[in-house]
């Protein structure tokens, strides 16, 4: 995207500010609740809508139209490659997020993005998930991030926005860090 002074980096300057400022005099208002609703297809073809969340004191209904994400499995893992695995699309939220922290934290320094790409891979050993080996975890066993810029900023300035990016990343925490999870079973 073009940098504009209006919005240097596609990222609105002077919202990002206000935003800040907010949080600063409010910290309630940074409390987020996001939501996902799933539902089965066939085989392993799933759908999932992603619509409302709360945030910033509210119900936000500011998205008119409901988010779509399929997730299937390829062939090879008997899927019908209706959309990306499950594995497939924490990568595509730890890429999604990583930006997002540069992004914002370089337009707030002033520093222009001119390109970026992410390339990300991650390895897992199937004998987890198919209950093969209870030494081998069913999750990633690591994850490679490399990143790659294209700005007027030094080395050390895009060093820097590239550490904090990944201080800040919610996903990128979700991913280091357990995180409780709650379920539960109920028959319809």
């Amino acid at each position: 995207m073009e940098n504009t002074e209006k919005a240097p980096n596609g990222v609105n300057l002077e919202a990002l500010i206000g935003t800040v400022t907010a949080v600063k005099s409010d910290p309630s208002l940074a409390r987020f609740r996001f939501r996902a609703h799933n539902r089965w297809v066939a085989g392993a073809h799933s759908k999932t809508t992603i619509q409302g969340f709360y945030g910033t004191g509210k119900e936000d209904s500011s998205r008119k139209n409901p988010f779509v994400l399929e997730g299937d499995e390829p062939p090879v893992l008997l899927g019908g490659d209706a959309g990306p695995n499950a594995v497939e699309a924490v990568l595509h939220a730890l890429a999604s997020c990583l930006v997002v922290g540069l992004v914002y934290n370089a337009t707030a320094r002033g520093i222009g993005i001119d390109s970026m790409e992410l390339e990300l891979e991650g390895d897992l050993d199937l004998q987890g998930f198919l209950g093969l080996s209870k030494s081998v975890r069913p999750g990633y066993e690591g994850i490679r991030v490399i990143c790659r810029v294209k700005s007027s900023a030094t080395d050390a300035e895009l060093q820097d926005l590239w550490t904090t990016s990944q201080e800040i990343s919610p996903v990128l925490d979700i991913i280091r860090n357990p995180v409780p999870v709650f379920s539960e079973l109920k028959k319809v």
